[in-house]
This record gives structure tokens, C-alpha cells and sequence, in this order.
């Protein structure tokens, strides 16, 4: 028999280390927060939004009241003045009221988009000039308030509309319909892109970003022209709802790619709740309070609204600025997507393979 080496034998009679018990709680509590999360967070996610939504719509639109409405009114800056101490309360800042030299800049301020209505006083009467492409609410409120100054003063009022609805829209949502089409439309692609086509290479998705805010901008116009709601030429209408398609569809992709199930989620916060509900599209910005108001000069569907509305009917008002700031969400929605493919970020839907 070989001998052998103490330290072997000392080795090999060692005890084997002690295992630690396994914390059996902290086991539980894992077992349980894994059963959970599956059930409690689509049901977290989809109460906030819903709680969002209530929280948006009833601030907007439970009780509107206009601030800072701008009027006109041919004089001097003291007869404006003087109009605007008259104003009939509450409250007291509805309007916001700027001197004109004569009635021709009157109207032309009205037929521009920079005022929604002038009023013009004279010896035998006065006179408002409105535009009631800006709806109905506008209209009641203008007229209410500045026919109440002709009453006082014991003049009767005529009303001119000078910038009229098109008779084929006559609750005035054509605009708003037109542009949130796609909105809904690129909302949509931005999440689809990668439901259905999980493998496509990020070129080709880019690619077909393009060629869904082209067709889908050519599809809209020709509906509209087809129904005859818009007065405004085909290849305006068609190009600034492409722009909005491809906003939308671009920073939904990018939500999508970034936050995985939850960029879904918030997009539809931002374009489908707040950027609907401060669109403009069923009452001005002005009608808004002050907390949203903003948003309506940032989100696709609110820049979207007054560039169209603007093409339609004063003289392309707010045109530039909203292709400006389209191009600008499109931009920066292809850019994170090609920062985020150089990264190899890869946060895909459950359940979808991953893109490459």
C-alpha cells in the first residue's frame, strides 16, 4: 500500500463547506413579484393612461374659456383702449385688442390669420369683420362680445364674414380631420414596423417610413379633394400631411426602439391624448389653459392643424413654421433610430424576435 501524503489525507477529511440556507422569503417574494408583474403592470400602465386622458380632456375642454383672443380695432391706440376697458366680464382678459389704421387693414389682419376679428365703429353703425373658418365657437364668442359694444353705444351691428367655411364642411372639422388621419395613421406604422417586420434591416424601415407619409399624404388629399372640404390645392394638402405622417410615424418608431412595449404607450400619451386634445382642431389654442396651450405650437398634430388650416383659408399662415417643425420631429426620429442602430440597442416587443 503507497503511502500517503499527510497533506492529502488532511485534504480529503475535510468537511465540505457549510451551504448557506437559501433565504426561502426572499424566494417567495420573487416567485410572487414575477406571477404579478405580468397582471398588475398592464393594468398600471393602462389606468394611467386613461387616467391621463380624463385628466387632458376635462382640462381642455370642461369649461373652455379664451384667453387673449386677438381682435382689432380701426382707431387710435386710445380708441383700442377704451374698446378693450368695455369688454363685457368675466373675465376680463378674453380679448386682446390692437389698434388698426383703416378698415382695409382690418380686414386684412382678419384674412391673414394674425387677428380673428375686427370691429369697426362709425357714425352710422358699426361694423365686424370675422373669419368663420375658425369655427363656431369663435364666431358666438365675437360677435356676443363685441356686438354687446354696438348695443351700448345704440349702433346697430353688421357682421361680415370675410374668411367663410367651405359649404361642404359645415361644423368645421375638416382641417382637424384631415390632419389627424395620419396622425392616428403614423402612430400606428411607428408600432407595425416592428410587430410585423421584426427582421427588416433599419434601411429598408427607414425607406418605408418615406413611402408611408408619401402615399399616405396622396390618399388624404385626394379624399379631400374628392369630398370638396378644403379650399386649398391638392399638392399643399398632400405635402403637409405627408410631413405629419412622417412625424409621428418617426418618433413613435424611435419610442418603440428605445422603450420597447412602453414606448407604444408613450406615444399614444403624447400624440393621441395631448397633442388631440390641444390639435386646435375643435377650438382654438386660445381656448386652452395655460399649462397646454404650449403644446400646441410643438406636437405634430397642433402644428399640423393651423399649417393646413392656414393653407385652406389665410393665406398660408403658420405654413412655414409647421413644415419647419415637422421636418424637425421627422429629423430628429430618424436620427435617434440610426444613434440607437450604430449603439445596437436592441429592446424588442415580447414576443418579437429581434430587428436587426
Amino acid at each position: 500500500m503507497p503511502d500517503t501524503p499527510p497533506s492529502a489525507l488532511r485534504t480529503e477529511e475535510r468537511p465540505p463547506p457549510a451551504v448557506p440556507p437559501r433565504p426561502e422569503r426572499r424566494t417567495l417574494a420573487r416567485r410572487a413579484g414575477s406571477a404579478a408583474r405580468p397582471v398588475l403592470l398592464p393594468v398600471t400602465v393602462a389606468v394611467a393612461i386613461g387616467a391621463i386622458f380624463i385628466s387632458v380632456y376635462l382640462s381642455a375642454f370642461h369649461a373652455p374659456v379664451a384667453r387673449d383672443l386677438p381682435v382689432a380695432v380701426v382707431g387710435t391706440a386710445a380708441t383700442a383702449q377704451q374698446i378693450a376697458d368695455r369688454m363685457p366680464d368675466p373675465p376680463s382678459d378674453t380679448f386682446r385688442v390692437a389698434a388698426v389704421a383703416d378698415r382695409q387693414a382690418a380686414r386684412d389682419a382678419v384674412e391673414h390669420g394674425e387677428v380673428f376679428a375686427a370691429y369697426v365703429p362709425g357714425p352710422g353703425g358699426a361694423e365686424l369683420l370675422h373669419a368663420g373658418a375658425h369655427g363656431p365657437a369663435v364666431t358666438t364668442l365675437v360677435t356676443t362680445g363685441l356686438g354687446q359694444l354696438a348695443e351700448e353705444d345704440g349702433q346697430r351691428l353688421e357682421v361680415t364674414d370675410v374668411v367663410p367655411a367651405s359649404p361642404q364642411d359645415t361644423r368645421g372639422l375638416a382641417v382637424f380631420y384631415t390632419t389627424f388621419g395620419l396622425v392616428l395613421a403614423g402612430y400606428l406604422f411607428g408600432i407595425m414596423t416592428y410587430q410585423l417586420a421584426p427582421g427588416v434591416s433599419m434601411r429598408r424601415r427607414l425607406a418605408g417610413l418615406a413611402a408611408f407619409g408619401i402615399v399616405g399624404g396622396l390618399a388624404v388629399a385626394f379624399v379631400v379633394s374628392a369630398f370638396g372640404a378644403l379650399p386649398a390645392p391638392f399638392a399643399g394638402v398632400a405635402a403637409l400631411v405627408a410631413l405629419v405622417a412622417m412625424a409621428v410615424g418617426a418618433a413613435t418608431m424611435l419610442l418603440v426602439r428605445a422603450l420597447g412595449v412602453l414606448g407604444s404607450s408613450a406615444a399614444a400619451v403624447v400624440f393621441m391624448t395631448v397633442g388631440n386634445a390641444t390639435s386646435g382642431g375643435s377650438l382654438p389654442a386660445e381656448f386652452l389653459p395655460s399649462w397646454l396651450a404650449p403644446f400646441s405650437e410643438v406636437l405634430p398634430v397642433g402644428v399640423g392643424v393651423r399649417a393646413v388650416n392656414g393653407l385652406a383659408y389665410f393665406h398660408g399662415d403658420g405654413v412655414l413654421v409647421g413644415a419647419l417643425v415637422l421636418a424637425g420631429w421627422t429629423a430628429a426620429g430618424v436620427g435617434g433610430l440610426l444613434l440607437l442602430e450604430r449603439i445596437g440597442l436592441r429592446l424588442p416587443l415580447p414576443g418579437v424576435p429581434r430587428p436587426s
